[in-house]
């Protein structure tokens, strides 16, 4: 017997296709931005997450030669009360991140004396690092391209909505009779 989609699962099925499409695309293009432009995104990424309470001027991306290993900061809350610190590398696919990375900005963290920080790449992280990170004092969270891509899609960072289809049904409650 030969089971048959119905036609939401179709458009299911048809959807997570064109998402995975999209964040592939989106991967992409990323990747052939310039730095400062990468690193500017992610500010305006976290600001879109609600952080700084999504005001442009509660994060700046501050990568630059001699930038102390620190390439962003945003509020954490609209008070600016306490900071998170990015770090933003944008490595070709393959090009994994070690555990090297993620020390030096743990050291510029801690010579901000900084508690929060967000590292992100295009690319991935090697067990080593993703262990280290669970072991240092100041919390850390990694985001990976796929995760990058995802989130970026999710809050509207750097897509657009093309089409929206609206699928109906019955209200069983409109036709009980009282």
């Amino acid at each position: 017997m030969v089971e048959v989609e119905t036609p939401e699962e179709r458009i299911e099925t048809a959807y997570m296709q064109l998402d995975g499409e999209l964040a592939d695309d989106l991967l992409e293009l990323i990747l052939s931005l310039t730095p400062a432009r990468f690193e500017q995104l992610i500010v305006e990424l976290l600001l879109a997450m609600g952080y700084g309470d999504g005001r442009s001027e509660m994060g700046q991306a501050i990568g630059k030669s001699g930038d102390g290993g620190i390439d962003g900061v945003v509020n954490e809350d609209k008070l600016g009360l306490d900071a998170v610190y990015i770090q933003a590398k944008r490595y070709a696919l393959d090009n994994t991140v070690g555990r090297p990375a993620l020390q030096a900005f743990i050291g510029s963290m801690t010579g901000e004396s900084a508690t929060k920080g967000v590292f992100v790449t295009t690319s991935t992280f090697s067990k080593e690092a993703r262990e280290y990170i669970r072991r240092v004092q100041q919390r850390v969270v990694l985001i990976d391209g796929k995760r990058l891509a995802r989130l970026m899609i999710d809050h509207g960072v750097g897509v657009k909505a093309d089409k929206t289809y609206v699928l109906r049904s019955i209200d069983a409650n409109f036709f009980d009779v009282v």
